[in-house]
């Protein structure tokens, strides 16, 4: 029997940040967690990998390591431009920079120097995963235009784009697939998270006089699902912790 739960959203579509909030965020994602990037210059097929080092927000700089290999620093002191890209827990994070980069040392060591970029490419290309929420009760609410009174529920599982909610009682008759309600609230450790969410999927389980609902979030804004994004790898992290831990005990 398939699960209507299961994941369908698939690889999301590509998003272009231009917030400063979200480009200096992503950026971080890449310097904290040394994620090896992927250089290209424009006209060539030769690709040259670099790391980002330092990110100074105040000055409009972040500092690139040196390529290897080493001949595509020819390229750079000749100022041409280029495409940068790196990969981090499925999502594809690029951008292209048509400016002139500077030599220089960090650290003692030789590094470049380039503008922040004013925008960048966001791909989550991998299937959203799904953090189970069982063991820490997350309250939620969801109201709207359609609805005469909010509805208050648990949040049992999230993922990057969406989440499951259960409701007490039979709501299967009050609630329409595919309608999009304009207030879903979560009360999550980070903080109460409030968005429009599409209802995908709804079940009502008689043994248990619950009501089991598959929501996407909708038109979340960038900043709120980078926080979610964050809350939801803490806690794929600490459930490859258990795991090992099970594993070994």
């Amino acid at each position: 029997m398939s699960n209507p739960f299961a994941e369908d959203e698939g690889p999301q579509p590509p998003q272009i940040l231009k917030t400063a909030v979200e480009i200096h965020a992503n950026l971080r994602l890449l310097l904290d967690n040394h994620i090896p990037l992927l250089i290209r210059f424009a006209e060539r097929n030769q690709r040259y990998q670099t790391y980002l080092v330092e990110i100074n927000r105040e000055k409009g700089w972040i500092a690139l390591d040196e390529l290897i290999p080493s001949d595509g620093e020819r390229m750079m002191a000749s100022e041409e431009p280029f495409q940068i890209e790196g990969s981090y827990e499925g999502v594809r994070i690029a951008w292209s920079n048509q400016h002139p980069v500077h030599l220089g040392e960090l650290d003692d060591a030789r590094c470049y120097w380039a503008p922040l970029p004013d925008q960048i490419l966001y791909h989550q290309r991998r299937n959203a995963y799904r953090a189970p929420l069982l063991g820490q009760p997350i309250a939620a609410e969801l109201s709207g235009k359609t609805i005469k009174k909010p509805l208050a529920g648990k949040v049992l599982d999230m993922s990057a784009t969406g989440c499951k909610l259960s409701f007490q009682g039979n709501l299967e008759n009050g609630l329409q697939t595919g309608q999009v309600y304009e207030q879903l609230s979560a009360k999550l450790p980070f903080g109460t998270i409030t968005t429009a969410a599409e209802l995908r999927h709804v079940i009502f389980d008689e043994k248990l006089g619950l009501t089991f609902c598959g929501m996407r979030f909708y038109r979340i804004s960038g900043l709120m699902q980078r926080q979610i994004e964050r809350f939801v790898y803490q806690l794929q992290r600490e459930a490859r912790r258990d795991q090992v831990s099970d594993r070994f005990s």
